[in-house]
This record gives structure tokens, sequence and C-alpha cells, in this order.
């Protein structure tokens, strides 16, 4: 469960768009009212940072092709067959479109019956995924966090079609942060859901606690690129202390980076 620290860290991001917590399940979640509403799975996303309540739905209310991303039921063949983006012409060819369905991640049948749906600030529930709808400067601060740790590279897997693939259940089988950009994907850009331009981040339970750590751990503006006085003196020792480390008989303290303008 994410604790009152975790949501006070994320919370200081100060974001337009609340952030939302998932939650996949087989049986129905205690404690939630099931939604009434019939929409396409990523149009969920965006109604509950409207509305900023928690709910869940059943994986067949989706009213597009996520139920299917969630394994509740299988893709048409017209589909599997390359039929459906080729006609929409979103692909050469039928060949090229059928490839996205060997490409893309889905849950196994019968395995997700339920979604929970929740910001993040009032979530009570351990999230599978956290996504988060912001502009590149948030972005940049929230990928550098989910990689304050593993140093893992940043990258960006999606396709045309089928951004719900990319956005669930691809980070939550894999473990890898992954990210959309509105305006991109055909499904999103249909509803109207964004402008043009933000990033849909998508970070899935194996990488939310490094998340945490970093954005507690790590200065959140870059030191060089701090234009205040104690800033500037920082990055000045930073540059002092690098060029005596050039010399490789000077000893380094791994634990000790320089934080304070006498380092």
């Amino acid at each position: 469960m994410l604790n009152e620290h975790a949501k006070e860290l994320i919370a200081k991001l100060d974001l337009e768009l609340v952030p939302v917590a998932i939650k996949f399940s087989h049986n129905v979640p205690e404690g939630y009212d099931h939604s009434n509403k019939r929409l396409a799975f990523c149009g969920y996303l965006k109604d509950v940072q409207v509305e900023q309540k928690s709910y869940y739905i059943k994986t067949t209310d989706d009213a597009c092709l996520g139920k299917c991303v969630l394994g509740a039921e299988p893709f048409e063949e017209k589909c599997q067959a390359g039929l459906v983006g080729f006609e929409r012409s979103f692909w050469r060819t039928p060949a090229a479109n059928a490839r996205l369905y060997h490409e893309i991640t889905t849950l196994k049948a019968g395995c997700c019956n339920y979604v929970t749906f929740s910001p993040v600030a009032e979530c009570s529930f351990d999230p599978d995924l956290i996504l988060f709808v912001v502009p590149t400067d948030k972005a940049a601060l929230i990928m550098r966090a989910t990689s304050w740790v593993s140093g893992d590279v940043w990258e960006s897997r999606s396709s045309v079609a089928l951004s719900c693939a990319w956005l669930y259940s691809y980070p939550y089988v894999t473990g890898k942060v992954n990210f959309c950009i509105t305006g991109m994907h055909y499904g999103l850009a249909r509803q109207h859901l964004y402008p043009a331009g933000l990033h849909i981040i998508s970070v899935p339970y194996q990488k939310i606690d490094e998340m945490i750590s970093g954005l507690d751990e790590m200065d959140w503006v870059y030191m060089a690129m701090r234009t205040d006085e104690e800033g500037k003196k920082i990055a000045q020792a930073v540059d002092r202390k690098l060029a005596l480390l050039a010399d490789t008989a000077q000893a380094f303290d791994f634990s000790e980076r320089c934080r304070h303008a006498e380092g």
C-alpha cells in the first residue's frame, strides 16, 4: 500500500491531472463501487482524473479492445489478420498490421476480471500500476526517479493502435516503465481525451518503490541548472572536485557528493 510519505512526494509534483493508481483483480474488489460508465478502456483514466473518485469496472465493461488486452475476450480474427488496421490505413499491408498482435503483451485469459482505479491521493491498495499524464518537464523528473537506483535506460514502446496494451499490460508483465505521447495514437486521439504532446507514463509495481526513493533522495533541479547563488557555488565545488579526480591517485569517497557550497 502507498504510505502517506509516498503520497506526499507524488503530491509535491503539483500535477494538473491527478496520477491514478490501478489494480487488476480476479475477484470483485471489496470496498469499491462499480462504475456504470461504458467507455473505451483508456477513457477511464481521464474519467478518474476528472471525477477524482475511486471505482472499479468489469473488464467486459470496456467499449473498445481493452477487454482483449486484459484477457477478458479474444481478439477477433479480422483484427489479428491485420484487416482492420489495413482498412483504416494505419499500415501499408495487412501483414504489417498483423505483426502488432505478435508484439503486444496481453494478460492471460480469465485472470483479470476487474480493474480498480483510484486517484493516488486516496489509494488504499497496493497499485499494480501508477499512471501519470504530464508535460515534458514533469515527465523528465518522474522518469529520472524511476531509474534513480537501477540506472535503467528509458524507453518507449508503442504503436499507432492498441496504446492500452503498451500502457497497461506491457508494464505490468515486463516490469518496465513505459510511456506514450498523446496525439500519436489512434484510439486516444479519436476520443479527444488529452491535448497532443503530453507524456502518459506507466510505472508498474516493480518500479514504484524506486520511483519514490528517487523523488525522496534526488535533486529535483539539476545542480548545474540552478540559478540561485547557493546552487552556483555548489556547481563550482563539483567542478573543482571533478578536476581533482582527473588524477587517478586522488582518493574518492563513493558515499560523498558535493551537496554544499563548501564541498
